[in-house]
């Protein structure tokens, strides 16, 4: 499953190809388009049991479709700006999406239903569950097109740490010399991963006292 962008008067369109069948592939054939006629497709990952997908928009939306027959079987809209990342949690119960509107939030990934808000002061391009705790990774920062005009204090580049349940802000980690452009924790939870605006990927491990923090509310 892909989707294409929507510019120089070409539609946006989710494409779904049955990777067991090779000619699809050699063919350039999917088995299923979704013509997105309102706002482009700006992430999209599979639901659980892989039996649709998740897509969130340019405008904010947050649709869900059906693997089988483009039905849009689910639709809201919590953010107010671009959805710029999705991704979903160990098991698959629930995603967090990062946005433009300077929030990730926390849904459930059956119906949909808004769970948690995350604010920050900038855009938000990346955010990602742990597998281990009830943690949550941002990444963003200034607009990139912004990004020579300000320092890298200014700019808030940092990696911001969020409690899952109670929505606080616990911890941040500097590194980038510009917006972090996605984050990702590695399966086993005890490091995580950034990519920024700067060039630089950076594998960040956890020292002991991540392992021993203990939240107070």
């Amino acid at each position: 499953m892909f989707s294409t962008d929507k510019q120089m008067g070409y539609q946006c369109f989710v494409s779904f190809f049955d990777l067991r069948d090779p000619s699809q592939i050699d063919n350039n054939e999917p088995y299923m388009k979704i013509p997105c006629n309102d706002s482009k497709i700006t992430s999209a990952v599979w639901g659980p049991l892989g039996e649709c997908i998740i897509a969130g928009h340019e405008s904010g939306e947050l649709n869900q479709y059906s693997a089988k027959s483009g039905e849009v079987l689910v639709n809201v809209k919590e953010h107010s700006r671009q959805i710029n990342d999705i991704q979903l949690s160990r098991d698959m119960t629930m995603f967090v999406t990062a946005s433009k509107d300077n929030t990730a939030k926390l849904f459930d990934s059956t119906t949909l239903e808004h769970q948690k808000t995350f604010r920050t002061e900038r855009p938000v391009n990346s955010a990602a569950l742990s597998p281990n705790y009830d943690h949550v990774v941002l990444g963003g920062g200034q607009e990139a097109m912004d990004v020579t005009t300000t320092s890298t204090r200014i700019g808030k580049f940092e990696a911001r740490f969020f409690h899952l349940a109670f929505e606080e802000e616990f911890g941040r980690v500097k590194g980038h010399f510009g917006p972090i452009n996605s984050v990702a924790f590695h399966p086993d939870g005890k490091s995580y991963s950034s990519g920024g605006e700067d060039g630089y990927v950076r594998i960040h491990y956890f020292d002991p006292q991540y392992f021993e923090f203990e939240f107070e509310a």
